[in-house]
């Protein structure tokens, strides 16, 4: 009776979020920076006439990190979706809202495994209240996920770019690491970043996210800039990371793969992020995922360096 008892707590524990840990995989990295939760609205608007979405909750994500050996994972609203569409001001900021506080309550109920990063398009006339908002709440992380819900941002549009730098301002003054991830991510947007938008959160982590399903010349070629400017020790880049695991990906071609490599040491492996990175809607599990990341041309140290880092958020 003894056992028993003990079995059904553990199993109760495990249904209301109280395992804190993931089992033991050696080699196998702390967090994964990239996971996304969206709620049954969310997974409605983004379906389509071709394809239709399942919503992702925090008991799909962490039966997949356990498989990987993974103890942490943010999971990233997708908030800033309802950006897309023209819809009035109103209804599209409490659709924003209402994914947000969804994805926090889902890793509310994993606390000690999950924590929950609201995103907003930061070219919306909300997005300074609802980075205010995020960072006034206890539920979510010390970060902000930052993408366009349109796409890329207008390199030529100074109202657009003015808007980005507000963002960057309010995050830094909140101390709210920020996840920018956009649309593209070419040698224009890494100039764009470093040269408009760096100067403005001096003091907080810069996360670069890489978007899997683009093509891997242009974003070698942002990240070239990006190495750039660390080897030669740019003050602006001294608080920026580079998830990179989206180039992981099959079609990545061997010459590819020693470029990304070796644009990585020039970061410097100890700001290179892991992140599963699946597209929303794409089925990429965190142990395939990683499996992929270690089939580039690294060093058994170096891929240990990358297992081992750990954003400010998750810590």
């Amino acid at each position: 009776m003894r056992r028993l008892s003990v079995l059904l707590c553990g199993i109760l524990a495990a249904s209301h979020g109280l395992v804190s840990a993931a089992p033991a995989v050696p080699g196998a990295p702390m967090a994964d920076h990239q996971q996304y939760v969206y709620s049954p609205a969310a997974a409605a608007f983004m379906s389509s006439s071709t394809i239709t979405l399942r919503p992702v909750s925090a008991q799909d994500v962490i039966p997949q990190l356990d498989a990987a050996g993974i103890a942490r994972a943010a999971v990233l609203s997708v908030a800033y979706v309802y950006g897309q569409p023209v819809r009035s001001q109103d209804e599209e900021y409490e659709r924003v809202r209402a994914e947000n506080d969804w994805a926090a309550r889902q890793a509310g109920e994993y606390p000690e495994r999950l924590v929950a990063l609201c995103s907003v398009d930061p070219l919306k006339d909300y997005a300074l209240a609802e980075l205010a908002r995020c960072a006034a709440s206890p539920e979510f992380g010390r970060g902000i996920r930052l993408q366009p819900a349109a796409g890329g941002v207008m390199l030529d549009d100074p109202e657009q770019v003015e808007r980005l730098r507000r963002v960057f301002r309010s995050a830094n003054a909140r101390r709210m690491a920020i996840v920018l991830q956009l649309r593209e991510t070419g040698t224009r947007e890494a100039r764009l970043l470093i040269d408009q938008l760096l100067p403005h959160a001096p003091d907080v982590p810069v996360q670069v996210a890489y978007a899997g399903e683009r093509e891997a010349a242009p974003q070698l070629a942002g990240l070239a800039v990006l190495a750039d400017a660390a080897a030669r020790q740019d003050p602006r880049m001294r608080q920026v990371w580079v998830d990179v695991t989206a180039f992981a990906r099959p079609g990545l071609s061997a010459a590819d793969a020693r470029r990304l490599v070796r644009r990585l040491r020039q970061v410097g492996m100890e700001r290179v992020l892991y992140g599963s990175d699946a597209a929303v809607g794409v089925d990429v599990r965190p142990r395939e995922a990683w499996a992929a990341f270690r089939s580039l041309p690294l060093t058994d140290a170096e891929a240990s360096r990358v297992a081992n880092n750990v954003m400010s958020y998750l810590r």
